[in-house]
């Protein structure tokens, strides 16, 4: 990575957070933050620039799905939700209120790291270029920058989280072609995921409220999965 990324580690768990705090500490390349409840971490996330949030789920005051709500709505930084829970449907509020992966108790530290670096990859991949270089390609009232990461409906910038930009870019370089969500899977969240098909339906949901009058663009495959037609 080209500049230090700031993380901040969200835990109640004290022996928690020192573990995360010492294992990145010894990785290096990381400026780190740490909270012990939601409340805390809004706080701490309003007076710094944050890059990325490992953020716990059960947590007193403030839970972390009311956390990576509240940051969501106002910014793009990237989120890893971090749970005892393992049940389906706690992954896909998660991933309904915008998490961008999700880890369960107990983990490997070197797979949450492995994961985190791939976020921040994938992020660079949107971000080394200047917004106002060229880049964009359109459909419609749709327009999408690959270098900057930018999206315009009908003129309007409007704001889509890593994820979704992948998603939508990739339906695109694939217009035209039915994909199932088996395919969509592996290739925007990877072999590796801990999620399951489900996820993408989630996202599509997501996806297709911020396009608004574009949301007619990606086509329901039923029994299938998706597909990203030019409607003009």
């Amino acid at each position: 990575m080209d500049q230090t990324k700031t993380i901040l580690i969200v835990d109640d768990e004290t022996k928690m957070r020192k573990l995360l705090i010492d294992f990145f500490t010894h990785e290096g390349g990381y400026r780190l933050l740490k909270a012990s409840n939601g409340q805390e971490a809004l706080d701490l996330f309003a007076q710094n620039d944050v890059d990325l949030i490992i953020l716990d789920i059960m947590m007193p005051y403030v839970d972390g799905l009311t956390v990576c709500q509240s940051v969501r709505s106002r910014s793009n930084a990237m989120i890893v939700l971090l749970t005892a829970k393992s049940e389906e449907n706690d992954k896909l509020i998660g991933y309904e209120l915008g998490a961008d992966d999700y880890i369960t108790k107990p983990f490997s530290l070197k797979v949450l790291s492995a994961k985190i670096r791939a976020l921040f990859k994938r992020q660079e991949i949107y971000t080394e270029t200047d917004p106002s270089s060229e880049g964009w390609i359109s459909a419609g009232g749709l327009e999408m920058n690959e270098l900057s990461h930018e999206v315009r409906i009908d003129g309007s910038r409007t704001e889509l989280a890593p994820k979704e930009f992948e998603l939508l870019l990739y339906l695109y370089k694939h217009r035209n072609i039915a994909l199932t969500r088996e395919k969509i899977l592996d290739q925007i969240w990877g072999f590796d995921y801990e999620g399951d098909v489900r996820t993408v339906d989630t996202h599509i949901k997501r996806l297709r409220q911020k396009l608004r009058d574009q949301a007619g663009h990606i086509a329901t495959v039923i029994g299938y999965g998706y597909k990203f037609q030019v409607k003009l």
